[in-house]
């Protein structure tokens, strides 16, 4: 079966230069991004009821852009004014990169990770004296509380958003050669909006362990996979995929 249209369950890319855009040149390819979950922000009372005090905190980790976004969002809704000696443990650059948006770069105290949590630890070792605050999901990968807790620190993680499975009904008669998924909550998403889903000769491309796990725990087939040795990234993964059963 040869591969004409792909959906991806995430938001189109902002840049130019996607690899995504790349692939559809390459490959001839359709792409449509369609985002298979959203995220939907807490009340600033709702973060009280979890007995969180901002005032008590010298540290916060992030995770994720969501996770910087939320916590200021937060910050301003309960009048909290986020002090200039407050330390930043940031997941990953990209992460870091964000915070730029909410405060001056140079004059904070911003430590980066590489890519994983597990990267970020070292950093967080190294100040284990501070008061942690995690701002996350409902969702938390659980690398995280596991991380933090071999390490000994004093943290407290606190729900500031939560992963919500988006309306796919105008999906119902619209078929794909391909969907693509990159978290649980994206197969959870499919599976909730088409109980009655069928998989038949729709091919299921999924990123990271946990993702593969899903799938195959509700019955899909996994006929992509990323990250690999070979293929890092999704689009690698697909064009590769696309590459072979094009040219039969």
């Amino acid at each position: 079966m040869k591969v004409k249209t792909i959906l991806v369950s995430q938001p189109e890319p902002k840049v130019e230069n996607s690899p995504y855009f790349d692939l559809i040149d390459r490959q001839k390819v359709k792409i449509d991004f369609i985002p298979f979950i959203h995220v939907e922000g807490v009340s600033g009372k709702e973060v009280r009821t979890q007995k969180v005090d901002l005032t008590k905190y010298t540290a916060i980790i992030l995770t994720s852009r969501n996770s910087v976004d939320h916590f200021f969002r937060i910050a301003e809704e309960l009048r909290f004014k986020v002090p200039d000696s407050m330390k930043y443990f940031c997941q990953s650059e990209a992460v870091a990169y964000y915070l730029q948006k909410y405060v001056v770069y140079r004059k904070r105290k911003i430590y980066v990770g590489k890519r994983t949590f597990t990267e970020l630890s070292p950093l967080i070792k190294k100040y284990k004296n501070e008061k942690f605050l995690l701002p996350s999901s409902d969702k938390l990968k659980p690398e995280v509380p596991t991380v933090l807790n071999e390490l000994g620190v004093n943290w407290k993680q606190s729900i500031f958003y939560r992963t919500v499975v988006s309306d796919l009904s105008d999906l119902r008669n619209v078929y794909y050669d391909i969907l693509v998924f990159f978290s649980p909550s994206g197969i959870e998403s499919l599976l909730q909006n088409f109980p009655d889903f069928k998989q038949n000769d729709t091919r299921i491309a999924v990123f990271g362990n946990t993702t593969v796990k899903a799938a195959t725990d509700n019955g899909l087939r996994v006929d992509i996979q990323a990250p690999t040795p070979e293929t890092p990234s999704m689009t690698m993964a697909l064009e590769k995929y696309i590459k072979e059963v094009n040219k039969k």
